[in-house]
């Protein structure tokens, strides 16, 4: 096995992928530093297209069985750890890890990691399914932070999660994003964590003034930390 190859269990959706890895690249500058082509660690990229639906609903069995099938394939490829850069998969992540003997990231947990230390004002963007199965929720509120969310933000999220897989350069989706971000301000809200991968498209054209905890970004961090510490 080359114990220097990263796994990356993508295509969940599959326009999230490619941000995600330019993600891994800017944290490998940042963390050491890297600059020629050489420096950069080696990486076994898997898109895996999954029955993922924002408008039915999911058939969870065949979900697992797909991205069980997923995490075997790229672990067959000798890579030492794999990161999975969908939160709704994190649903079944105990049941995952046991598929397989590598380590399996858990992004949930990596990105509570990043929450402020202190209490705060906390809410969630993801997709209802992420959403519903609380993950996210247990460890907000487990680190001492006030979880505050509206029932109508997840109807404006669907919406716009489902019209950047159909078109990711809809005008309307940062004008809905924008949205989102005031009615948050407007609960006096600190602190947003965002738990769909899909949300990178507008959260790169958008910065606003309220701490954003993306946790793709947090994955990504991870992922390079634990690249650094495998052995040559």
């Amino acid at each position: 096995m080359n114990k220097k190859l990263i796994g990356v269990l993508a295509g969940m959706g599959p326009r999230s992928t490619a941000p995600f890895i330019d993600l891994v690249i800017d944290e490998c500058q940042f963390q050491y530093g890297a600059k020629y082509d050489e420096e950069f660690p080696k990486m076994m990229i898997y898109s895996l297209p999954t029955p993922f639906y924002i408008d039915r609903l999911i058939d969870h069995e065949l979900m697992k069985k797909t991205i069980i099938e997923g995490l075997k394939k790229l672990q067959s490829t000798g890579v030492s750890f794999i990161a999975m850069p969908c939160n709704s998969a994190h649903i079944y992540f105990n049941e995952l890890k046991e598929s397989v003997n590598i380590p399996l990231l858990n992004i949930v947990e990596e990105t509570v990691k990043k929450l402020p230390v202190d209490s705060h004002k906390v809410t969630l963007f993801s997709t209802s399914s992420t959403f519903g199965a609380e993950i996210y929720q247990k460890g907000i509120i487990n680190a001492g932070h006030e979880f505050i969310f509206k029932n109508e933000w997840q109807i404006k999220l669907n919406n716009l999660i489902q019209s950047i897989k159909i078109n990711k350069g809809d005008e309307n989706n940062i004008c809905i994003w924008k949205e989102l971000i005031e009615e948050v301000k407007k609960e006096s809200i600190e602190n947003i964590v965002i738990a769909c991968t899909d949300l990178n498209v507008v959260l790169e054209k958008v910065h606003p003034s309220i701490n954003i905890i993306d946790s793709s970004k947090c994955l990504a961090q991870t992922v390079v930390s634990k690249y650094l510490k495998l052995p040559e």
